[in-house]
């Protein structure tokens, strides 16, 4: 026989061998793709699954005088994710919001360099919470720039993340 046709598909034998171990697919096909998928989800449920409502976006507020961060993760977190909230709500032809997206992106910024190198606090679900939102808003302002609403459906996702945010942070976690 040549190397060649050693190869060929005509001289492979595959063989199946019959087994008595009832295998995944089996069980699917018994249990049901939508029973799979409901267990699935109650063990291990979504980080951003709470029901929020997302408020209306306003060009009227008032501006943080408080940038920057103090070096105590609880308090930073805290600010950092209420200038989030209001950056995410604000309208198109809101007051000051180019200042208010680039004041937002320094602190995004310095938040995540410092904190990030803490084992302790990179571990919270807070901080990689916070990181994923953070993530999101700069994302926004890289792609679209600073004077542009987050549309709906990004909305939603970062007032759902900001609520699991603020139960972590309340309980320390």
């Amino acid at each position: 026989m040549s190397a060649a046709a050693a190869f060929s598909p005509s001289c492979m034998k595959m063989s199946i061998v019959e087994s008595s171990t009832p295998l995944r697919r089996d069980f699917l096909k018994s249990a049901g793709v939508a029973g799979v998928a409901a267990g699935a989800s109650l063990a291990f449920p979504f980080v951003a699954s709470a029901e929020v409502t997302v408020p209306a976006q306003f060009t009227e507020y008032d501006f943080p005088t408080d940038w920057g961060l103090s070096f105590k993760y609880e308090e930073d977190a805290a600010k950092v994710r209420a200038h989030m909230v209001t950056a995410t709500g604000l309208g198109k032809g809101a007051v000051k919001m180019e200042d208010y997206g680039k004041n937002m992106k320094k602190e995004m910024v310095d938040f995540v360099s410092y904190y990030r190198r803490f084992p302790k606090v990179a571990g919270k679900p807070s901080f990689s919470t916070l990181y994923t939102s953070i993530n999101v808003l700069a994302g926004h302002y890289t792609s679209y720039g600073y004077k542009y609403p987050l549309p709906e459906k990004r909305r939603k996702r970062l007032y759902q993340e900001y609520a699991e945010i603020e139960k972590s942070l309340k309980r320390n976690r």
